[in-house]
């Protein structure tokens, strides 16, 4: 099965691979008001950067365009951020951000495919967004050594006034048979590789997921993968050790301007591969003025058979 590759990191021979993956990154609204008057160096904590320092990979969810593209669709919410402040996100770590959302197409397939290129221009890697559907979906190979890692991205809510045109740019929406699909096949040719699945989706403010989601992430797992790190409630969700397996339901917001106490609260999740393990640690984190703070580490092990619920 043919995997998408845009960058791959040249490490030597390494006994083990640290990824940090972080949920919404928004640059735009409260957020460009805080940079506009603070610089986008605000935006980041001494505890996050420390954080960050000891990751191999860091994997966030792009929240918005970056682009100076300005064709804003019809909706409510319209972000787009300015294509040079993707350069902080590259200096404090950030390697590769996630497309498939439903906000980075907000000024239009024009300016998805914009901010793609400027990911690209400012060092990091871009998935989960492409010139087609089937380019757009397909698997990121994230590293090869100690062992190959591949990610999967798919937006699983429906885009506001736009159609769905599989040969035309846009984020990954494939139907759930088909990303079941993907998963199996890699499973097959790749037994020995860690697969993440990163789904866009959920209800928004809610603290915990619908029981389509829980069938939808259990046949996920079932089919091949390793873990579920997902997103866009804006919340941290459930978190379920289902048969030796994470499933992160929604990790929350990251950089962003929400500043209820439900949304302020989310969390970093930190994979240890090895050549035969893959071991799993969750940071806290609160958001203040739009900057992620770590307050704490909830647990450490993927095989602790534990189900973590949010109150």
């Amino acid at each position: 099965m043919a995997a998408t590759l845009l960058s791959l990191p040249s490490y030597a021979q390494i006994d083990t691979l640290t990824i940090t993956f972080t949920g919404d990154v928004l640059l735009d609204r409260g957020v460009r008001q805080r940079i506009e008057h603070t610089g986008t160096k605000a935006l980041f904590s001494p505890s996050i950067d420390s954080l960050f320092q000891v990751s191999d990979l860091v994997v966030g969810n792009l929240e918005c365009p970056a682009t100076r593209i300005h064709q804003p669709n019809f909706k409510q919410f319209i972000f787009r951020a300015e294509p040079e402040w993707l350069d902080c996100l590259q200096q404090h770590g950030f390697t590769h951000l996630n497309l498939a959302n439903n906000h980075t197409i907000d000024q239009g397939r024009t300016g998805l495919m914009d901010t793609r290129d400027n990911v690209i221009a400012a060092g990091m890697t871009p998935f989960g967004a492409d010139t087609t559907m089937k380019a757009a979906s397909q698997p990121l190979l994230l590293a090869t050594q100690p062992r190959p890692v591949y990610i999967l991205a798919s937006l699983r809510v429906a885009l506001e006034n736009f159609p769905y045109l599989p040969l035309k740019p846009c984020p990954s929406q494939e139907p759930m048979d088909t990303l079941l699909l993907r998963v199996s096949e890699l499973r097959l040719h790749h037994p020995e590789a860690v697969i993440i699945v990163s789904l866009h989706w959920g209800g928004e403010h809610t603290l915990r997921p619908v029981p389509q989601q829980r069938i939808e992430a259990h046949a996920i797992i079932d089919a091949g993968a390793d873990i579920l790190i997902c997103h866009h409630t804006h919340t941290l969700q459930t978190i379920e050790n289902y048969q030796g397996h994470y499933i992160y339901y929604s990790i929350g917001n990251f950089i962003f301007d929400q500043t209820r106490d439900i949304n302020s609260k989310a969390a970093v999740v930190q994979l240890a591969v090895t050549p035969d393990t893959l071991n799993v640690r969750t940071h806290h984190i609160q958001i203040h003025k739009c900057a992620p703070y770590l307050t704490s580490t909830l647990h450490d092990s993927a095989n602790d058979n534990i189900d973590v619920q949010q109150p």
